[in-house]
C-alpha cells in the first residue's frame, strides 16, 4: 500500500513539475513586435519608438519583445503601412502625408501654414480632432494608436539661397508621395519631385535632385549639410507621425494589454516630442557649425502665392480647417 502511494505521490509529483516546465516556457513566449520607421535609427522616429519600448516593458515585462526596423529596412512609408494592413509588419512610425492615402482625411495636417506653432498643433492632433483621425484608420485596416510628430518643415537646397518665392522657379525638390505637397510646391514654381525617404539622400549626392524639405529633426538626424548647402527656415508644413498597429495583433491581445499598446503608444509620443524640442533648441546651431547657410523666408508672400489652392482646400475639407484654425 505504502508503494502504491508513494508511486502515485512520484507520478503526481513528475506530472506536476512537467505541467510547471511547459507552463513557464510558455509564459516565457514573448510576442513579438517589429516595428519599422523611414528615418534612420537616430532621430525622431527611433526616440519615439524608444519610448514605446520602455513603456512596453514597464507595463508588461516580459510579454513582449521588441525589434526595430529603421531607415526603410522594411521598404517606403506606403510598403511599412501595407504591411501592417497585411499583418506582416505589427507596428509602424510613419508620415500622415503618406496615410494620407489611406485615410483621405488624414491630408488636412498637410495644408500649409494650417498650423501656427508646436503647441496648436500639438493641441489638435492630441484632441477631438485627432481622435477622430486615428480612429478612421480602422475601416483601412490599420489600428491608430497616437500621434506624435517631426515637426515644422523647412527647406535645403544645393542651387542658391531661397529669400523669396521666385528663388524656387525650377528647383527640384523632393516631396513626400502626397497631392497636397506636390500642388504647393508647384504653385510656388518649384518642380516637385515625388520620392521615398530611403531614396533621398542617394538623390541629393548624385545631384538628381536639388533639394528637399523636413524638419530640423529630420535634417540634421540625416546630416543633410553633407549634401545640402542652403537652409531656407520657412515653417511651411507641420508633420505629424502616427503610430499604429496591425489589426491582427491588436485583435488577438486582452483589452487590458489593449490599453497598454495605447499608454506605451503615448509615452513613445511624449519621447518623439522631446527629441523634436531638443532638435528645435541645438539644431540650427549644429547646422551653421556644419556650414549650411541660413536664410529665412515671410510666411505672407507664400501664403498669397497659394490662395488659389486654398479655395481648394476649403471646398474639400469644409469646416475642419474652420475648426483646426479656431484652437
Amino acid at each position: 500500500m505504502l508503494k502504491k502511494i508513494t508511486r502515485r505521490a512520484l507520478h503526481s509529483a513528475a506530472l506536476f513539475a512537467s505541467l510547471t516546465v511547459a507552463a513557464t516556457a510558455f509564459a516565457a513566449d514573448p510576442i513579438t513586435i517589429r516595428i519599422g520607421w523611414p528615418s534612420g535609427a537616430v532621430g525622431p522616429h527611433a526616440a519615439g519608438a524608444e519610448g514605446f519600448k520602455n513603456e512596453l516593458e514597464k507595463l508588461a515585462p516580459g510579454r513582449f519583445k521588441l525589434e526595430f526596423f529603421p531607415g526603410g529596412s522594411l521598404g517606403g512609408e506606403r510598403e511599412m503601412a501595407e504591411g501592417v494592413q497585411l499583418g506582416s509588419l505589427e507596428m509602424a512610425i510613419t508620415g500622415t502625408a503618406v496615410l494620407g492615402n489611406f485615410v483621405p482625411e488624414m491630408m488636412i495636417a498637410d495644408i500649409p501654414f494650417l498650423f501656427r506653432d508646436y503647441a496648436h498643433a500639438r493641441a489638435v492632433m492630441d484632441g477631438p480632432i485627432g481622435e477622430d483621425l486615428l480612429a478612421k484608420m480602422r475601416a483601412k485596416g490599420l489600428v491608430g494608436l497616437a500621434f506624435g510628430e517631426v515637426g515644422f518643415r523647412h527647406l535645403t537646397d544645393n542651387k542658391h539661397p531661397i529669400n523669396k518665392v521666385d528663388d524656387l522657379k525650377g528647383l527640384k525638390i523632393r516631396t513626400m508621395e502626397n497631392n497636397i505637397h506636390l500642388e504647393a510646391f508647384r504653385a510656388l514654381g518649384a518642380q516637385p519631385t515625388p520620392m521615398a525617404w530611403t531614396e533621398v539622400v542617394t538623390a541629393l549626392q548624385q545631384g538628381t535632385i536639388d533639394g528637399q524639405e523636413n524638419p530640423l529633426s529630420i535634417i540634421v538626424s540625416t546630416k543633410l549639410w553633407e549634401s545640402q548647402k542652403y537652409l531656407t527656415l520657412s515653417n511651411h508644413v507641420f508633420t505629424p507621425v502616427a503610430f499604429y498597429m496591425s489589426p491582427t495583433l491588436f485583435d488577438s491581445l486582452s483589452p487590458e494589454d489593449q490599453e497598454i499598446m495605447r499608454k506605451a503608444a503615448r509615452a513613445g509620443r511624449a519621447a518623439n516630442r522631446a527629441y523634436v524640442d531638443e532638435s528645435e533648441k541645438t539644431g540650427l546651431d549644429v547646422l551653421k557649425k556644419n556650414g549650411m547657410q541660413v536664410s529665412q523666408v515671410e510666411a505672407a508672400e507664400f501664403q498669397k502665392r497659394l490662395e488659389p489652392l486654398y479655395k481648394q482646400y476649403r471646398a474639400r475639407f469644409g469646416k475642419l480647417i474652420d475648426e483646426i484654425q479656431k484652437q
